[in-house]
């Protein structure tokens, strides 16, 4: 048996079958991210205020010194009335009998010392 050749026919062309091949690289990027911490002291400060007291004590004296004269005798060193007075009527406000800015001094205490503490 005698074969004839075979007809090469046309080609038919099939769409490209895609083949992807990965290839990685790793690439560092640094990312700086800074934090800083402050630390933050406070302080405060507590015045307490204290009042201390103290207390004296302080005693004035005075002392007055009464002379009561004896009782008025009629006669040279008696008291003397004022004119147109009336017997126990005192004349000037504030004054006793035989006493007023015209008086003699002592003329209404006849025998009355002067106390020692006077100089």
């Amino acid at each position: 048996m005698y074969c004839k050749p075979s007809h090469v026919l046309p080609a038919i062309v099939h769409p490209t079958k895609c083949c992807v091949d990965h290839n990685f690289v790793n690439n560092v990027v640094p990312h700086i991210h800074p934090t800083h911490t402050t630390t933050v002291n406070h302080i405060n400060y507590q015045h307490q205020h204290y009042f201390p007291h103290s207390q004296s004590v302080v005693n004035e004296v005075t002392n007055q010194q009464f002379f009561n004269p004896p009782y008025p005798v009629a006669g040279p060193f008696g008291p003397r009335p004022r004119p147109g007075a009336v017997a126990g009527a005192f004349d000037y406000p504030g004054y006793g009998p035989g006493m007023g800015p015209d008086a003699v001094a002592g003329e209404y205490f006849p025998g009355a010392q002067k106390p020692p503490n006077w100089r």
